[in-house]
C-alpha cells in the first residue's frame, strides 16, 4: 500500500495510485509560523482586529469567516497614487526561539507519509483588495496601472522575504498558498490583465520556493478560474485547490492533466451548511468523483471540499466528506 505522500504523487503525475487521494490527508500542516504571524492578528468569530498592514478585519457572528472593512474610515489606501505614504509591510525579523513551537510541529510530521506543508495567506491579489477594497482594486488596474505595478512589486518583495524565512527555518516540502482569483462563475480579472499584473509576481514567489527545495506548490482559489489555468501552469502551480464544480473539472483534466492537477469539486457552498446531511454530502461527492473517473480515468484529480484547509464551517462536514471519498475509493479502485 502506498503512503499518502506516494499516492498523491502517483495521482498528480499520471502514475498508478492505489486509491483516491482523500482531501488534505497527504499534507502535514504547519500553522502559526512567527514571520507570518507578524502580519496579524486575525479576529475570531464576533471579533474585530487591525493587522500589521493597517487593515481592519471583522468577523460578524452570522457569517462563516472574516473579511476586511472597506468604508472610508477604515480603508488603508484611499488614493493609489499615494500608496507609498500609507502602506508599510510588516517586519520580517525573528529570533531563533520564535520558531521553536513550529519546529516542534514539523518534527511531529512523518515526511515519508506526508508533505511538510506551510500555509501562506493572503496572496498578492487579496492583499491588494485588503488594502483598498475590491471595487477600487479592479478600477485601479485600469485607471492607474503604473501605481498598481509598483504596489504589487512591493507586496511581492515582502512575500519573498517571508518565503526566505520559511525555507531557512522549516525547509518545507509543500506550500499551500491562498489567493482567491474569482467568483463562482468568472475570474475577477481577464486572462490578459491577470497575465500582466499577477503572473510575474507569482513566478518570482513560486520560483523561489521551487528553487529552494519545495516540491509541491498547492494554490487555493475557491472560485471559477478555468480561463487562468495556463497561467497557473506558467507560475509553477502543481495543484489548484478549491476548484469549484463550475469549472467543468473533467474537461480541465482532459486538457491540462499532466501539467497541473485539480483538487476540489465538492463545493463547500453546497455542503458546508447548517442543515447538512450525510445524504447530501454523499450525493455531491459521488457526483464529481464518478464524473471525473468515468470521463478521465481519475488521474490528476483529488476530491476535496473547496474550503482552503482540512476543516469546515459546520462541525462534522469535513469528516463526512472524507467518509464518502473512502467509500467511493473502494468502489472505483477496488
Amino acid at each position: 500500500m502506498l503512503t499518502k505522500r506516494q499516492n498523491l504523487l502517483e495521482t498528480i503525475r499520471g502514475g498508478n495510485p492505489d486509491r483516491l487521494v482523500n482531501q488534505f490527508e497527504a499534507l502535514g500542516m504547519i500553522m502559526g509560523d512567527p514571520v507570518s504571524a507578524k502580519a496579524g492578528p486575525m479576529p475570531g468569530p464576533g471579533g474585530e482586529a487591525k493587522n500589521a498592514w493597517g487593515v481592519t478585519i471583522r468577523w460578524p457572528k452570522h457569517v462563516p469567516g472574516p473579511f476586511p472593512v472597506h468604508d472610508e474610515e477604515h480603508k488603508v489606501v484611499k488614493d493609489i497614487k499615494e500608496w507609498r505614504d500609507v502602506v508599510k509591510a510588516p517586519p520580517l525579523e525573528t529570533v531563533e526561539s520564535d520558531w521553536e513551537h513550529v519546529k516542534k510541529q514539523a518534527a511531529a510530521i512523518d515526511r515519508s507519509e506526508q508533505f511538510l506543508t506551510v500555509v501562506c495567506a493572503p496572496g498578492v491579489f487579496e492583499q491588494l483588495h485588503y488594502l483598498m477594497g475590491m471595487d477600487d482594486t479592479l478600477i485601479n488596474f485600469y485607471e492607474e496601472p503604473e501605481a498598481m505595478h509598483e504596489l504589487i512589486d512591493y507586496i511581492t518583495e515582502y512575500k519573498l522575504g517571508v518565503a526566505r524565512e520559511l525555507v531557512k527555518h522549516l525547509q518545507p516540502d509543500c506550500i499551500l498558498h491562498h489567493d482567491d482569483w474569482g467568483s463562482q462563475i468568472s475570474s475577477f480579472l481577464s486572462p490578459q490583465m491577470f497575465a500582466e499584473f499577477i503572473v510575474p509576481a507569482y513566478k518570482k514567489i513560486y520560483g523561489y520556493f521551487k528553487e529552494n527545495g519545495v516540491e509541491l506548490i498547492v494554490h487555493h482559489s475557491d472560485s471559477y478560474a478555468a480561463n487562468l489555468v495556463p497561467y497557473m501552469i506558467e507560475m509553477g502551480i502543481d495543484i489548484w485547490q478549491g476548484c469549484l464544480s463550475t469549472n467543468n473539472i473533467p474537461d480541465l483534466v482532459k486538457q491540462y492533466g499532466g501539467q497541473i492537477a485539480f483538487m476540489g469539486g465538492i463545493d463547500n457552498g453546497k455542503v458546508d451548511r447548517v442543515d447538512w446531511t450525510q445524504e447530501l454530502i454523499a450525493q455531491e461527492t459521488e457526483k464529481i468523483c464518478r464524473e471525473v473517473w468515468e470521463k478521465t480515468g481519475g488521474l490528476y484529480f483529488i476530491p476535496c471540499s473547496t474550503v482552503g484547509g482540512p476543516g469546515s464551517t459546520y462541525p462534522g462536514v469535513y469528516k463526512a466528506i472524507s467518509k464518502e471519498i473512502e467509500r467511493l475509493s473502494k468502489e472505483l479502485l477496488g
